[in-house]
C-alpha cells in the first residue's frame, strides 16, 4: 500500500467536516476508512468481505479503546460532569452567587460592571456555556444601566468563556484534551504537556488581554463602536429559570472539585503534582463533587432522591454527543497510529516544511476546521492525532504543538456563526446572533493574527 493512502482517513475527516459540518460523522467515516486500510495493509486483499470485516474491525477498535483503564476513566468523567453541571444549575447556587456579587455593590460603574463580568468567568470556569449564561443573564441589566450595548456584553462573554476554560484546565476541557493525549507515548507526562500549553496558548492570552483593555479603557472599535452608538437592545431577554437559593450550593461543590483534584493529583503522583494521574484525579474529584452537590440538595429538603437522580441523568444525557466525540477520537487516534499516518505526515512535513513553521500551520488548520464546523472540541479531536505523532517523530516540543492546536480551535470558534458558544453568548446577552458575530470578528481576527505571528516566532526560537 502506498504511503499517500495512509493520509486518506485524515482527508476524509477534514472533507466531511467541511462538507457536512458534522464532527461525529466525520470521525466515524474517518475511523472506518482507517480500519479498511489496516485490513488491506495486513494482506487481506480487496475481496467481497472487505466492507464487512472493515466494519467489524471498526467496532472492535472502539471496544479496544474503552478497555483501556485511562480511557474508561475519561469517558466516565465526561458523563459525570454533565450531572454535576445539572446539580449546580438546578440547585440555584449559581444564580445566588451572582446575585450576592451584584447586591454587594461590586459594580457601581460601567468599568466595574465589565470587570464583574470578566471576574465571574473564574467562578464558572468549569464549563464554557454555563459561564456564558451566568455572565450574560446576571450582568446585562448593569450594561443597560451604564449605557453599554448588548453587543459589547456578548463580546466580553464569548471572549472570556472558552479562553479562561482552556487556560485554567481544571474542568471538562482539560480532561477532554488529556483523553486525546492518552494514546500517545510522549517524552513527558500528558499532564505536564497540558500545563505547558498555558503560557503558549497565544490566542487565548491575547484575547483575554484585549478584553481587559476594552473593559478598562472603555474604548470600542469597528462594528462594535457603531453598535454602541445605536445602543442595540432586545426586549425579549432570556432569564435564568432556577430561583436563587444560596451561594454555597455552587461554591462548596466547585471548591470540592478544584481542591480534591489537586489533592488526588498529589496522591496519585506520590507527592508530585505533575506526575499525578490526570484521568484518575478528574474522575475521583468529579465523583466527590457530585456526591457533595447531591447531599447538599437532598438535605435542603427541596429535592427528593428520585428527583435528584433524574436531574443527574438529564445532565449526563446533555453531554452524550461530547462523549461520543471523545470515544471516536480515541479510536481514531489508535487506528492512525497502527496505520502509520502520523509517520507519513511527519515525513512529508519533514521534507517540505521548515519545522519551526509547523505550530503556525497547525494553528491555521485548526482555525479553518473550527470556523467551518463551529466546534473547537471537534477540531482538537481531528488535529491531535495528526500533531502528536509529529512531536515524537520530528522531536518537536509537545507543549507548543498542542498549544497551537488549542489556539486554532478557539480562534475559529470565535469567528464561526454556527458555533454553539457564539449562539449561547448572544442569547445570554440579549444580542442578535449575526450582530454578535459581526462585532466580535474584528477583535478575533486581530488576536488571531497576533497569535499566528507568535507561533512563527516561538517556533523559530524553540525548534
Amino acid at each position: 500500500m502506498t504511503d499517500w493512502l495512509t493520509l486518506l482517513p485524515a482527508i476524509v475527516a477534514i472533507a466531511v467536516v467541511l462538507w457536512r459540518k458534522e464532527v461525529i460523522l466525520a470521525l466515524l467515516l474517518s475511523l472506518c476508512t482507517a480500519e479498511l486500510l489496516i485490513f488491506i495493509q495486513q494482506g487481506q486483499g480487496l475481496g467481497a468481505s472487505l466492507l464487512l470485516n472493515g466494519s467489524i474491525q471498526t467496532l472492535e477498535r472502539i471496544i479496544e479503546v474503552t478497555a483501556d483503564a485511562g480511557n474508561a476513566r475519561i469517558l466516565m468523567f465526561s458523563l459525570l460532569v454533565g450531572g454535576l453541571l445539572a446539580y449546580l444549575r438546578y440547585s440555584g447556587g449559581v444564580t445566588a452567587m451572582v446575585d450576592l456579587l451584584v447586591r454587594k455593590g461590586v459594580a457601581r460603574t460601567g468599568r466595574q460592571a465589565g470587570l464583574l463580568t470578566f471576574g465571574i468567568s473564574f467562578f464558572t470556569f468549569i464549563e464554557s456555556n454555563l459561564s456564558s449564561l451566568t455572565k450574560g443573564i446576571s450582568t446585562r441589566g448593569l450594561f443597560d444601566k451604564f449605557g453599554m450595548s448588548r453587543a459589547r456584553l456578548a463580546y466580553i462573554i464569548d471572549s472570556t468563556s472558552s479562553p479562561i476554560c482552556i487556560i485554567i484546565l481544571l474542568n471538562g476541557w482539560g480532561a477532554y484534551v488529556l483523553g486525546l493525549l492518552s494514546t500517545y507515548e510522549l517524552s513527558v507526562p500528558a499532564v505536564s504537556v497540558l500545563l505547558g500549553t498555558i503560557p503558549l496558548n497565544f490566542y487565548a492570552l491575547f484575547t483575554l488581554a484585549v478584553v481587559l483593555y476594552t473593559i478598562i479603557s472603555g474604548k470600542v472599535y469597528g462594528p462594535l463602536r457603531r453598535a454602541e452608538q445605536q445602543q442595540n437592545r432586545l426586549a425579549d431577554h432570556t432569564e435564568i429559570d432556577t430561583p436563587a437559593s444560596h451561594p454555597s450550593y455552587m461554591l462548596v461543590p466547585l471548591l470540592t472539585l478544584v481542591f480534591s483534584m489537586v489533592a488526588f493529583m498529589l496522591m496519585t503522583g506520590n507527592g508530585n503534582l505533575v506526575q499525578g494521574s490526570g484521568s484518575k484525579s478528574v474522575l475521583y474529584a468529579t465523583v466527590l463533587a457530585c456526591l457533595v452537590a447531591y447531599s447538599m440538595m437532598l438535605f435542603s429538603r427541596r429535592f427528593q432522591h428520585q428527583q435528584l437522580v433524574n436531574i443527574g441523568f438529564k445532565g449526563i444525557s446533555e453531554l452524550l454527543p461530547v462523549v461520543t466525540i471523545v470515544l471516536l477520537s480515541m479510536a481514531l487516534g489508535t487506528s492512525l497510529k497502527v496505520l502509520g499516518t502520523g509517520a507519513v505526515i511527519a515525513g512529508i512535513v519533514d521534507q517540505n516544511v521548515p519545522h519551526f513553521l509547523i505550530p503556525a500551520l497547525l494553528f491555521l488548520a485548526g482555525s479553518l476546521i473550527s470556523v467551518t464546523t463551529g466546534t473547537s472540541w471537534g477540531t482538537f479531536a481531528i488535529l491531535v492525532p495528526i500533531g502528536m505523532p509529529m512531536v515524537t517523530l520530528l522531536d518537536l516540543p509537545p507543549q507548543l504543538v498542542l498549544a497551537a492546536i488549542l489556539s486554532g480551535g478557539i480562534f475559529g470558534d470565535h469567528c464561526s456563526p454556527i458555533s454553539d458558544s457564539t449562539a449561547v453568548s448572544s442569547v445570554a446577552a440579549g444580542c442578535d446572533l449575526l450582530e454578535h458575530v459581526k462585532t466580535q470578528l474584528p477583535y478575533a481576527l486581530f488576536c488571531g493574527v497576533l497569535a499566528l505571528l507568535a507561533f512563527v516566532l516561538t517556533g523559530f526560537l524553540m525548534i
